[in-house]
């Protein structure tokens, strides 16, 4: 009985080390049919990613007309050639965006399924946070058509026009429910409008994200291969990130620790015992803890603290998300280099912004603190 036992195992083994070479070999015959020219195409969208020797050019400008010379010399070229002086932050940070738009939608417009509902996924965190502006705004009486130009242009979709019309919480909540492509998971969230309301919009927030970053983790599990592979530990990172980040932002407020708990996004590494851990912390120094129990976050806190040379939390979690996303460009025949291109020039521009923000404030004491990704 032993040895059958035995043998039945070994034999698993073996069929799931063969159904992985499979999907592999499936990943690598039939990937470049159809995702060939995209994959290449953000490859090369990669290579343009400022390095090491750009940002050290760019923090020594002591003007933003300075910096807008600099970038002409990049793969930004003539980015803000056409922008009149003087030139402002905003403006600057407008047409990064403007540019990741215009990448992102060349190839989004072009591709086949199941590449182009990957794509889609990458926009929902988007539309989450511009939903969740456009609600919060006409909570407080603000015309929608005033918050929209605040609205991140890649959560922007078609039914927008619908939602901008919308004068109150009930009107804003029917028209999300039917004319997004976010209402699926809506429905999972809210029940009716009167959930609509300031004290419950970060609840919302976190529990959109939840459905949304579970939803994403099972689409990728089912494409499987290489894909799975690389955005599985990705979008594992992200859920653990949200998880820490609830539970620190959770301090001193009325929420339950089931109520908690039940905001945590269960696709990631500290799924379940971690979150079980996570929702009784009481403090930050609780939090140092369970997370050093964990080797992926042992070294998370390294370097955080209140001094003015220390790191934040959110800093630490950008540098390691940028490692993360480094590495799916390792591998080949996979959709998760999309993802990863995006979130990095994301990252790039935070850090063209931070650096303009302080050449314009004529503050350059922090003009350091970017997040080289290359």
């Amino acid at each position: 009985s032993c040895g059958i036992n035995a043998a039945y195992g070994e034999f698993q083994t073996f069929q799931h080390y063969f159904k992985q070479i499979n999907l592999r070999m499936g990943d690598s015959l039939t990937f470049n049919i159809d995702n060939g020219y995209f994959d290449g195409l953000v490859r090369g969208f990669r290579s343009g990613i400022l390095k090491r020797n750009d940002y050290h050019n760019l923090v020594e400008c002591e003007t933003l007309e300075d910096l807008k010379l600099h970038l002409q010399g990049t793969d930004y070229g003539p980015l803000l050639a056409n922008d009149p002086s003087p030139l402002m932050v905003q403006t600057i940070d407008e047409r990064l965006k403007e540019r990741l738009v215009h990448e992102f939608t060349h190839i989004r417009n072009q591709c086949t399924a199941p590449m182009s509902e990957f794509l889609d996924y990458i926009t929902y965190g988007y539309m989450i946070d511009n939903i969740i502006l456009l609600i919060t705004g006409t909570l407080r009486n603000r015309p929608i058509m005033e918050l929209l130009p605040r609205c991140h242009p890649l959560g922007k979709f078609d039914e927008l026009a619908t939602i901008s019309i919308a004068q109150s919480p009930a009107e804003l909540f029917n028209a999300v429910m039917v004319d997004t492509p976010l209402a699926p998971f809506f429905k999972e969230c809210v029940q009716d409008e009167n959930d609509l309301d300031e004290m419950n919009i970060e609840i919302l927030r976190n529990k959109l994200y939840k459905t949304y970053l579970e939803d994403f983790y099972a689409f990728c599990v089912e494409l499987g291969g290489v894909t799975a592979e690389v955005m599985c530990p990705i979008l594992a990172f992200e859920a653990d990130r949200r998880a820490i980040t609830i539970t620190i932002n959770s301090f001193r407020t009325d929420l339950l620790k089931d109520d908690i708990e039940n905001l945590y996004p269960t696709c990631g590494t500290l799924y379940p015992e971690g979150l079980k851990f996570l929702k009784n912390a009481e403090d930050r120094e609780e939090v140092r803890r369970i997370l050093d129990r964990y080797g992926a976050y042992k070294d998370l806190h390294t370097g955080v603290g209140d001094g003015p040379n220390d790191k934040t939390l959110e800093d630490r979690f950008f540098e390691e998300e940028v490692k993360i996303l480094s590495l799916a460009f390792m591998d080949s025949f996979h959709l998760g280099v999309f993802f990863a291109f995006v979130k990095l020039k994301e990252q790039e521009n935070r850090n063209i912004v931070w650096i303009a923000e302080c050449i314009a404030q004529k503050n350059k004491s922090k003009v350091e603190n970017y997040i080289p990704i290359f």
